[in-house]
């Protein structure tokens, strides 16, 4: 027997060996984690992959942004960390600021504090729709395509008492009894109902919480730092992956104020995703939904809406969107976008830190917001 096959077989048996030992068998995920724009630094980010590290042997973590990069801002970090998604070199990432195309949404994933129980909120940064219900709809298909893919086989479903709420749970019941396959979960409180009170948030009542991004997003911040005094997000898994339709990448989000433990777990939580075939999982959920007819319930939704119907606007030539016009309310953002196509301004939607976004190339960005205050879409 030669050297080197010696050296195969021995690394062979190490790996069965250290597979025994912790319990993990088959490949493990490479998940890429950028490491710029923290606001604790780029040696939080560093201290978290080395937490996976060592707490979790089904996963290694590949940094980006580092040396060798040549990374001078978050965006380049972006554009690595896509290409290497794309060319299949690591199996997930996790980021932040991430600006995810109109309809995906994360999925975020929180322990509650009344039984120390996991739960998923539905949904935390991006957006779904620009109307309300469709958009917490097709949360709840997202919701069950994360929980699904974390090995719960059934589900329970909650839908945040909200505005909305009731509507939302009658087109689920409409969509249930058409085929869809799921379980809504019961209030703890007295008159039961799938309708969520603050004590279900606290008790994890739902395997799946349906919310709408932003309030989705404030509930993230309040369930991982509550404990903390705000800066800094101690427990959870962050704010989860990016999920919709016919989306082909697993992105996990983070903040900037996502503290070690947070982060790591959040690489774990990818990691998990990435082996329970989450894009598969989306895509046989949302054909089974539109099978049962959601599709036609959100048509009939949009068709009923009060709101005037604005005329189509040709999409302008395409230009690279570097700049970001903040303040205007996610149920005008399409409308805000169209107004500038109109005026021959190129512009697409995205969501910010704090909300949506107009996107806007640099050369446009004074003419854009002078047309967006002129049609009263920003002040």
């Amino acid at each position: 027997m030669t050297e080197s096959v010696k050296e195969r077989v021995a690394g062979v048996f190490n790996e069965v060996a250290a597979a025994i030992e912790s319990g993990q068998f088959g490949d493990k995920k490479k998940i890429g984690l950028t490491l710029l724009d923290s606001e604790h630094g780029i040696d939080e980010l560093k201290k978290a992959a080395e937490i996976a590290h060592n707490k979790y042997n089904d996963l290694e973590v590949e940094l980006i942004g580092c040396e060798g990069d040549k990374c001078d801002c978050l965006a380049d970090a972006h554009s690595i960390m896509d290409q290497k998604l794309e060319k299949n070199e690591i199996d997930a990432a996790v980021t932040l600021h991430y600006n995810f195309p109109l309809g995906v949404s994360t999925v975020g994933r929180v322990v509650t504090p009344g039984k120390g129980k996991e739960m998923l909120i539905a949904t935390t940064t991006g957006t779904t729709d620009t109307d309300r219900v469709p958009s917490m709809l097709k949360n709840t298909i997202y919701g069950i395509a994360v929980a699904k893919s974390l090995g719960i086989e059934k589900p329970t479903v909650g839908i945040l008492n909200l505005e909305g709420a009731r509507l939302v749970e009658k087109n689920l019941q409409k969509l249930k009894k058409s085929g869809y396959d799921f379980e809504f979960a019961t209030s703890v409180r007295a008159d039961g109902g799938s309708v969520m009170r603050g004590n279900d948030l606290l008790l994890g009542t739902p395997d799946v919480m349906v919310t709408d991004t932003l309030t989705g997003n404030m509930l993230m911040k309040v369930f991982s730092a509550f404990n903390t005094g705000g800066q800094y997000e101690a427990v959870g898994y962050g704010y989860g992956p990016g999920v919709g339709e016919n989306y082909d990448k697993l992105i996990g989000i983070i903040s900037r104020a996502s503290g070690a433990p947070v982060i790591a777990n959040a690489l774990k939580f990818m990691a998990e995703a990435s082996k329970g075939d989450l894009l598969e999982i989306t895509r046989a959920e949302m054909k089974a939904a539109n099978n049962a007819g959601l599709k036609e319930i959100i048509d009939e939704l949009k068709n009923s809406s009060s709101a005037a119907e604005v005329e189509a606007a040709k999409e302008p030539a395409k230009k690279v969107t570097g700049e970001e016009i903040a303040g205007i309310d996610i149920l005008e953002i399409e409308a805000a976008k169209e107004s500038l196509w109109k005026k021959d301004i190129y512009a697409e939607t995205g969501m910010g830190c704090t909300g949506p976004v107009i996107l806007i190339a640099e050369e446009d960005e004074e003419a854009a917001k002078k047309e967006l205050k002129k049609a009263g879409f920003i002040e």
